[in-house]
């Protein structure tokens, strides 16, 4: 499994301008509610109750949030970055970065899975996390997750 097979170029945002959580789930949702013909409304919904179990801010300035979405055809994801950083309650108290944003269907736990560790692994590397950040903006970014996606 690519992550590029679930991300697409139009859904990676260079420069996310929300200050708290909800703002920042609601413009990652923005790209995949109109590419995708979902209800943004509802993918914003399973972000924020997923996020009331626990934070998806793994640390490091990265968040993966994520949720499974009834009646979703397959993955779908999206990237934002955040120059300034956001409070998400990340495991190491730091601000939030890079937000990987990931719905899968309601019944797909192993791909689910799969596919959070794929995004966790590729997201380890201290080198490409600090390239994502100076990248001047959306399609570079993306040419950047591609390429790290695919030494793994």
């Amino acid at each position: 499994m690519k992550i590029v097979e679930f991300l697409r170029s139009d859904a990676v945002i260079a420069s996310l301008s929300g200050q708290a959580a909800p703002a920042v789930l609601a413009e990652l949702v923005r790209p995949l509610a109109a590419s995708q013909k979902v209800d943004g409304q509802r993918l914003v919904e399973t972000l924020l109750d997923r996020e009331k179990l626990g934070s998806t801010g793994i640390g490091e300035g990265v968040a993966i949030p994520h949720g499974k979405v009834p009646g979703l055809p397959g993955l779908m994801a999206s990237f934002g970055r955040s120059a300034g950083g956001v409070d998400f309650r990340a495991i190491d108290g730091k601000p939030t970065h890079l937000f990987f944003a990931l719905f899968a269907p309601e019944n797909s736990a192993g791909t689910h899975l799969k596919a959070l560790a794929r995004i966790s692994r590729i997201f380890k590397n201290p080198a490409f996390r600090e390239a994502i950040m100076k990248a001047p903006g959306s399609a570079e970014i993306y040419r950047l997750i591609e390429a790290e996606d695919a030494k793994y």
